[in-house]
């Protein structure tokens, strides 16, 4: 399989619901409940339209002999918002100082047919060389319960458990996870 990765466009919003969606709902299924994917769906998970304004967020396309597929997609952040796409209330959309503050790891979701493949690790490294360029020595980031472990074999370290509260009453527990840059 060979794999792209390219900055997000505002026309690849559609698709990337999709794989939003269906990575949630098959690979969180064994660290989430049934409300809990549900109401993370509706009220955090979902596309964040200022990455991709900002020209932060990635997406990985299989490219075969037919049109590019977009199967992967995730990014890096300037901006103190730490999780949470357009529809999530939380947000703090005000810039970050890159010599006193972290850049932000966001919104990484692999389509479960393409998982475990390498492609997240990808769009990590490009993400992680981005935020480099960008002036950033720290990353930091709200991990799912699901990607623990992916994040800590790439160098990430746990710092704190958190609890996300989700529009249906349920709560979505996170992990914040840091990682020095070199």
């Amino acid at each position: 399989m060979s794999v792209q990765i390219r900055k997000a466009v505002a026309a690849d919003v559609p698709r990337l619901r999709e794989i939003i969606e269906a990575s949630v709902r098959g690979l969180q299924s064994n660290d989430y409940s049934p409300a809990q994917i549900e109401g993370a769906l509706r009220s955090v998970y979902g596309v964040d339209s200022q990455l991709i304004a900002d020209g932060t967020y990635l997406v990985a396309e299989e490219i075969s002999e037919a049109d590019p597929v977009i199967v992967a997609c995730g990014g890096w952040s300037r901006r103190k918002t730490l999780y949470g796409g357009d529809q999530y209330s939380g947000r703090e959309d005000s810039l970050l100082d890159p010599a006193r503050e972290a850049a932000k790891i966001r919104a990484f979701f692999v389509h479960p047919k393409y998982a475990r493949q390498g492609i997240g690790s990808l769009i990590l490294q490009a993400c992680e060389d981005a935020a480099r360029a960008a002036g950033f020595t720290r990353l930091e980031m709200g991990a799912t319960l699901s990607g623990v472990a992916f994040y800590k074999a790439k160098g990430y370290v746990e710092v704190e458990n958190q609890t996300v509260p989700l529009a249906n009453g349920e709560t979505l527990p996170i992990v914040k996870m840091t990682k020095e840059l070199t």
